[in-house]
């Protein structure tokens, strides 16, 4: 059954519940009887109880139980184990209750927590509180999805309702066998094939009326009482109310057919888009087949003037390295640079690229202007040669204004004027 918001009412919840107590009995056994049944140790107890069963539970993280799938929204058995244990852990309520159910047993039964049948009634005390947890948690989550008000109980309805459900859909397709039965929920003597036999195909098909009297048809028939016919108060407001149950059951029918639907739209793209490209082979190939023999001569034409084009354009040469000049080292000096800065700048620049190849009349020191201007003084690919050993960056520009023997503003203008080039340059080349 899924509902808005739903994770833990699936058929997956078995092997949830299953992977839950298996952990749950370790991590009991790790926590010790007599602090465990203390009613003062519940507070304490519990953090104690998550944690080892936490552990427990990602130990067992490989194992085919907890790989398996959970529910049909993709969240394996492990992943709702772990969620409602931590919710276990915010509603300590719970767990307060299921010590003191765990405290009631130990006074009934002394040995109940050690011989074997006692570990069978502690599986089923920690079975019951987290089955009141996932109906809990499922009801607040519905309320969140539809802004309606559920309570755990309700939710324990709805499932009883999708149980309902499927005896009732057994029944019919076995209707020969059970054919006083399926004449008691249909209200009539049968004296051939049912025409609502054909009519059932999902839960929103299910009538009120057969529900209920499928509910009566159980003492009779299966020896005991239906749920809808018992003493017990947690059905009391479905009891004479068909319309309420035929709304919960139209509910159930509704989004179990809109979430069964939900990969339908980016499936039938995949189909749709595979038919394209077999049709878009398809098309290439009956092209190629019927193309006239021989060289294509409109796209070798294309491909000359290309190439003319490409060789008008060809970029400079880049200029040659510059000399060594003792001037230079003297104006390296001044400006606090090592000897023969310019010198080994220009051998480690790399002037095969394109803003080398724009900027190659322009020098040296006006290119690392622009590079610290476009990409800051500190870029991790500048090589060694051009940072000054005092900082590990390249020279202010302070210092380059004097190793090009300019003023600061000149420089900044040059700079500048350089890099409204590049982005002209740019432009020509992106079309």
């Amino acid at each position: 059954m899924r509902l808005p918001g739903t994770r833990y009412q699936e058929p997956g919840w078995e092997e949830v519940r299953k992977l839950l107590g298996q952990c749950s009995l370790a991590a009991l056994r790790a926590c010790g009887c007599t602090r465990l049944l203390d009613p003062a140790a519940a507070d304490e107890t519990l953090p104690d109880y998550v944690e080892l069963t936490g552990e427990r539970l990602r130990q067992a993280r490989h194992t085919p139980r907890a790989r398996a799938a959970g529910n049909a929204y993709g969240d394996t058995v492990l992943e709702l184990a772990l969620a409602l244990l931590y919710e276990l852990q915010a509603r300590p309520g719970d767990w307060h209750a299921f010590v003191a159910a765990l405290r009631a047993e130990a006074a009934r039964i002394d040995a109940f927590r050690v011989d074997a049948g006692g570990e069978a009634l502690l599986r089923k005390k920690v079975n019951d509180m987290y089955a009141v947890l996932r109906d809990k948690v499922d009801a607040d989550n519905y309320q969140a999805a539809c802004g309606r008000p559920c309570s755990p109980n309700r939710m324990y309805a709805y499932r009883m309702l999708d149980t309902a459900y499927g005896e009732i859909a057994r029944l019919f397709a076995g209707w020969e066998q059970h054919r006083a039965q399926v004449g008691a929920i249909l209200g009539r003597e049968l004296h051939g094939s049912p025409i609502e036999v054909r009519q059932l195909r999902s839960i929103a098909d299910c009538r009120a009326d057969w529900v209920l009297r499928w509910s009566e048809s159980l003492e009779a028939f299966a020896g005991s009482v239906g749920p809808l016919h018992t003493r017990s108060k947690r059905f009391a407001s479905l009891k004479g109310s068909p319309d309420k149950i035929a709304a919960m059951l139209a509910e159930i029918g509704d989004y179990e057919a809109l979430s069964s639907n939900r990969d339908r739209d980016w499936l039938q793209d995949r189909d749709d888009a595979a038919l394209w490209v077999e049709d878009y082979w398809r098309i290439l190939q009956a092209s190629e087949d019927a193309a006239t023999p021989g060289p294509d001569l409109i796209l070798e034409a294309r491909e000359d003037a290309l190439d003319a084009e490409l060789a008008a354009e060809a970029e400079p040469e880049p200029g040659p390295l510059p000399a060594h000049d003792p001037q230079l080292e003297v104006l390296a000096a001044a400006v606090s640079l090592p000897p023969g800065y310019l010198q080994a700048a220009g051998e480690g620049e790399d002037r095969s690229g394109w803003l080398a190849r724009e900027l190659a009349a322009d020098g040296l020191v006006l290119r690392l202007a622009v590079y610290a201007k476009l990409l800051g003084p500190g870029d991790d690919s500048y090589p060694d040669a051009w940072r000054d050993p005092a900082t590990g960056e390249l020279p202010t520009m302070q210092q380059l204004a004097g190793l090009a023997q300019v003023s600061l503003p000149t420089l900044r203008k040059r700079r500048d004027a350089a890099i409204a080039r590049l982005q002209a340059a740019t432009m020509r080349r992106r079309g």
